[in-house]
């Protein structure tokens, strides 16, 4: 229960900033690690390093899926509403997820699927990043739906680690729980373009998200999991906070 509540508490903070600061900031609240991150400190806790790191090797190619979920997501919601583009993206991330999970995965091999994804993914998104964020009202069961979805996955992940191993548990781990919250929260109060702005902004984010998981692979082997975890969250928060001052330059002449 403990673990569940705090993993709650940051994923409904970084939603919250989200609605308030716009597309580009969103993104890149949403795409640090509030989810996986919590989810692979409790794994820790239950398991040694190499479980670990075994873990992260499932995990790299799941955020190549995720970018992809993103892609969907982006599509359908200019025309569709929330259900259908929602069900339609998670859809995508589910048949991926299980093709990757027959795989035998080297380090090698998820930076490269990673990176055809995100060549592929990148330049179709540019044309929808730039929307404008209306007013939002939160509702008074906005919290609670964001609480419960993220408690639900942490539960999930550190209940099932045990029996499923880790290969499953770095594929939960990283499932996309606060995409879809911000989707199936935001789409219907400030439409769907403009929640599709939200995720394609996250791009960026989501590459060094996929740095980060590399570095957890390679860090928990020589350094512990601990170092390891804690060398992957630096690279997270480093590499958003430099496309954020990257997003605030002025165009030069």
């Amino acid at each position: 229960m403990l673990r569940m509540a705090i993993t709650a508490a940051f994923v409904v903070t970084a939603s919250v900033i989200t609605e308030r600061s716009g597309p580009v900031i969103g993104a890149l609240v949403a795409t640090l690690p509030i989810s996986a991150g919590p989810s692979y400190v409790f794994l820790a806790l239950d398991h040694d390093a190499a479980f670990i790191a075994e873990g992260a090797l499932a995990s790299l190619p799941i955020n190549a899926a995720t970018i992809l979920l993103g892609l969907t997501y982006v599509v359908l919601a200019q025309r569709r509403n929330a259900l259908v583009s929602c069900l339609g993206a998670v859809a995508v991330w589910i048949v991926l997820a299980s093709i990757i999970r027959a795989v035998h995965w080297t380090l090698a091999g998820g930076l490269i699927v990673n990176a055809i994804a995100f060549a592929i993914c990148v330049p179709l998104l540019r044309r929808f990043r730039h929307v404008k964020m209306p007013i939002i009202t939160r509702r008074w069961y906005d919290i609670p739906l964001r609480a419960s979805l993220v408690a639900t996955l942490v539960a999930t992940v550190v209940t099932a680690s045990g029996w499923v191993g880790p290969k499953v548990s770095g594929i939960i781990a990283l499932f996309p729980v606060v995409f879809t919250s911000m989707m199936l929260i935001l789409h219907p109060r400030i439409g769907g373009p403009a929640t599709a702005a939200v995720i394609a902004n996250s791009a960026g984010g989501l590459m060094g998200l996929g740095i980060a998981i590399a570095m957890i692979n390679v860090g928990a082997l020589r350094f512990g999991s601990a170092i390891g975890l804690g060398i992957a969250l630096a690279i997270c928060v480093s590499w958003n906070l430099a496309l954020w001052w990257w997003s605030r330059r002025k165009p030069v002449r």
